[in-house]
């Protein structure tokens, strides 16, 4: 998987000199519908729509429309099929999205956050008695779900997409899940925030936060993802949305308390209800918000999902292009990416 690293770097001097002159030129009115979830997991872009960010950097000829999802599988697929245009998703469906569409489908442009998932079981569970359990995952080959597999695959349980194993993974939405593990009938979640940090709250017991299995306690939890057409139709409008989110990391980097209530706020106009603030605050301790896709990682993921059986092994040379999120970076006077990121 080493490809990702160096092929799937930004675009060759040339190409990328092209690139930025096309999207200075690239004034013209558009529609950019945006994708994402209502997890703490997509800060980046609850801020950028509660705060107004995308809104002002896109500029009034651009008609910004948003739709929300539970997990990266049906998020992608409304990509491909056209009905999105940038997403905010995870890494196991960025890549599979990639490999599906032969590289043709998505590019990787932007990070929006590290961390922020961990497994959570009833008390008195351990790694070590998980044998006979169900645990829940978001969705079947989503990122948590990879990673649930392949964490049980390296500690010798077996598990099947069938529910069978010696531990039953059960997909199911992240509300459900919570619900299900109030009644009883799962043992444990394996989930995003805010609901590991919920089901904490519920009395389970987080038995794993998954930053402690990457060096640097760093992984993508959460890339941008952009439609290659759109990308080659609109580069203008994706480097002002990439102004937004770089403007909507630096806010919650350097606002965290008010952040953590427009997120909250976000969450309650997306349909759920707001977080109790203790809440709320311990789940953002499992969070770093970093405009870094961390390639090197995006790698290893896919290494995961092969070796779990969700995944033919991928060739994912070209699937980062950071060149208009470095454009941006420079102008806000921030480091830039290098193309090798996380590698």
């Amino acid at each position: 998987m080493a490809a990702c690293g160096s092929g799937g770097g930004s675009s060759s001097a040339a190409g990328g000199q092209a690139v930025l002159a096309k999207a200075s030129a690239d004034t013209g009115a558009a529609t950019l519908r945006l994708g994402y979830f209502p997890n703490l997991t997509h800060a980046s872009a609850i801020v950028g729509v509660q705060k107004g960010f995308f809104a002002e950097h896109l500029g009034k000829q651009v008609t910004l429309t948003t739709t929300t999802y539970n997990a990266g599988p049906d998020e992608l697929q409304a990509l491909l099929s056209g009905g999105l245009d940038i997403a905010y998703i995870g890494p196991s469906p960025a890549i599979n999205g990639y490999t599906k569409s032969q590289g043709q489908g998505l590019k990787v442009i932007g990070g929006a956050t590290s961390g922020g998932a961990g497994l959570v079981v009833k008390p008195g569970v351990a790694v070590t008695s998980l044998k006979g359990k169900k645990i829940a995952s978001p969705q079947l080959g989503n990122t948590q779900d990879v990673a649930l597999r392949y964490f049980l695959k390296e500690h010798g349980y077996a598990s099947d997409q069938q529910g069978g194993g010696d531990v039953s993974v059960v997909p199911q939405d992240n509300a459900t899940a919570l619900q299900s593990f109030l009644q009883g009938s799962i043992d444990g979640a394996w989930v995003p925030e805010p609901y590991a940090s919920r089901l904490v709250a519920a009395g389970g017991q987080e038995i794993l936060d998954e930053r402690s299995l990457w060096p640097n306690s760093a992984f993508v939890a959460t890339l941008i993802v952009v439609r290659t057409a759109y990308l080659a139709d609109h580069p203008g409008v994706v480097e002002r949305f990439l102004a937004g989110q770089v403007e909507a990391n630096a806010y919650l980097a350097s606002n965290p308390t008010d952040a953590q209530q427009v997120v909250n706020d976000g969450l309650a106009k997306l349909g759920g209800k707001k977080l109790d603030v203790p809440v709320l605050a311990g789940a953002f301790q499992h969070l770093d918000f970093t405009n870094d896709p961390l390639a090197g990682t995006l790698a290893a993921q896919a290494d995961h999902a092969v070796a779990v059986g969700l995944l033919a092994k991928p060739n994912l040379t070209g699937i980062v292009d950071l060149t208009l999120l470095n454009a941006v970076l420079h102008t806000a006077g921030q480091p830039t990416v290098a193309p090798t990121a996380g590698s």
